[in-house]
């Protein structure tokens, strides 16, 4: 489904993405390890056409997306969840769903895809018409995909979904990525908590200083003496 291949991204002189590749099967979920500062959010990004490789191919579905504007790039099926969610906080619940479809003119659908969010995620409607900045970080990444999935995407793209949520929270957002996935949604996400990502990924990557350095499938990462010293809190047995 996306094929990203030799991709080069800068921040000026300085090379954030140095000749990426890799791959996401359809109807998969795949996860993207790394240290902070490896690039990830950078590949994220440039899929996204909110930044602008040097160099490199990004193709979805076949098509090449370098050089599609952001909004494009939604419109060829591709959402993002941002890191740190970026709900915006003085508009309500509602509204923050109304703007994840923006783009779309099926008004009749888009109130049935909003009814339908409201009963998989039972927060947001009891919350519906708080400004989302007085919700919960649980509640506001929530919202950050029911936003997302109002553009009804092909893939779905997560920028570390559990980043700074209680591990109860972060157990229900996985519980969310799997139910997604199973619905037919591919899933590409960057996370950290490589624990939780085992339980749910079919693919990983690891990127290291603007590399990819690994990839393989979960029984492949629990084997690889470096992710399980940094990821996964021990080394390899002898």
């Amino acid at each position: 489904m996306l094929d990203v291949k030799d991709v080069v991204t800068a921040y000026g002189k300085i090379e954030a993405l140095k000749g990426v590749s890799l791959s996401v099967e359809p109807g998969s979920i795949t996860c993207l390890l790394g240290p902070n500062g490896a690039g990830k959010t950078t590949l994220m990004y440039t899929i996204a056409g909110i930044l602008r490789p040097r160099r490199g191919s990004v193709r979805f579905g076949g098509d090449e997306l370098v050089g599609q504007s952001a909004d494009r790039v939604v419109n060829r099926g591709i959402a993002l969840v941002p890191e740190n969610r970026l709900v915006f906080p003085q508009m309500s619940v509602t509204e923050n769903l109304a703007a994840g479809a923006y783009l779309r003119h099926d008004h009749g659908e888009i109130a049935s895809d909003l009814e339908k969010l409201f009963a998989r995620f039972p927060a947001l409607k009891e919350r519906r018409s708080q400004p989302a900045g007085t919700l919960s970080g649980g509640e506001q990444q929530m919202l950050a995909v029911a936003r997302a999935l109002m553009s009804r995407p092909k893939l779905l793209m997560m920028d570390e979904p559990s980043m700074g949520l209680a591990p109860l929270v972060v157990e229900e957002i996985f519980r969310i990525v799997g139910e997604l996935n199973r619905d037919g949604i591919t899933i590409f996400m960057v996370e950290q908590n490589a624990h939780m990502a085992l339980k749910v990924a079919h693919k990983f990557f690891l990127m290291e200083q603007g590399k990819v350095t690994f990839a393989g499938a979960p029984g492949e990462v629990a084997q690889d003496e470096v992710i399980r010293r940094a990821y996964l809190g021990s080394a390899k047995a002898t």
